[in-house]
């Protein structure tokens, strides 16, 4: 899942505004690097980040998911926790909708992805988080997502989650879920993984955002042997080779032409 910032703040510094033309060739790059999916989103999630009402957020995707959708072969998701600004996406090209908070901040968009047969993304977070295992909580908090979305009308089939690694954690917790990602896999649901360039990344090595690749591509190996099925990530054509690696020794992917 290559990673399109419809804005001026993000925090990995790859922030397109809305420059229609920039956003359309990023989303062409990502598909001719191997990208799988598209996500696109319009309001930063960065640790003090400027919340973005709901008209200025549809004005910034509308144009930008319309273009993309008429130059790329692959899904488009939808970065968004607002049903409004999902179903007018889904309307306009985009096939997912990716939720940072699960269905819990505006539970009106699992309405719009049952009526709408839309895949979602169900992230975990928490405006108060006080853990006593954070793994044990992270999972529980969301089976409780799960199983709320599959009473909204959601198959259990078309729904995603993610442990959200960054948003209400420390980086201890953010180690300590990458260390025991595979309990995760008790929740019987496809897991998306976004690690990509994050602070806990810079907190280790004591790098800047620009410089964390490695890092990333460390985080990426590992959560791939975990169980990852989807990982979300800014640098697609490194983070392809280093998913196709891992894949060939942990699930016996091979290439199309492969002879031994």
């Amino acid at each position: 899942m290559g990673i399109i910032n419809i804005t001026p703040d993000s925090f990995s510094g790859d922030g397109l505004d809305s420059n229609i033309d920039k956003i359309v060739d990023q989303a062409l790059r990502f598909e001719s690097e191997g990208a799988d999916l598209i996500d696109m989103g319009a309001e930063s999630t960065r640790p003090g980040h400027t919340a973005v009402n709901q008209a200025d957020e549809i004005n910034r995707l509308l144009p930008a998911v319309s273009a993309v959708a008429q130059k790329v072969n692959i899904p488009i998701s939808i970065d968004t926790y607002k049903s409004e600004v999902a179903r007018q996406c889904l309307n306009t090209g985009a096939s997912i909708i990716n939720d940072i908070w699960g269905g819990i901040a505006d539970p009106e968009i699992l309405s719009v992805a049952a009526q709408q047969q839309a895949p979602i993304v169900l992230m975990h977070n928490d405006r108060s988080p006080n853990y006593e295992d954070v793994v044990s909580d992270v999972i529980n908090s969301l089976e409780k997502c799960k199983n709320q979305a599959i009473k909204t009308g959601i198959p259990n089939t078309e729904i995603i989650l993610d442990p959200g690694i960054g948003f209400a954690k420390t980086a201890e917790n953010n180690l300590e879920i990458l260390n025991r990602l595979a309990e995760f896999r008790v929740l019987g649901s496809p897991l998306l993984i976004g690690t990509s360039r994050k602070s806990t990344i810079g907190r280790i090595l004591e790098l800047p955002v620009e410089a964390r690749i490695e890092g990333t591509a460390a985080t990426i190996a590992l959560s791939i042997a975990c169980g990852a099925d989807i990982i979300r990530v800014h640098d697609v054509r490194e983070m392809i080779r280093v998913s196709k690696m891992s894949d060939a020794i942990i699930r016996n992917w091979r290439p199309v032409n492969w002879t031994d």
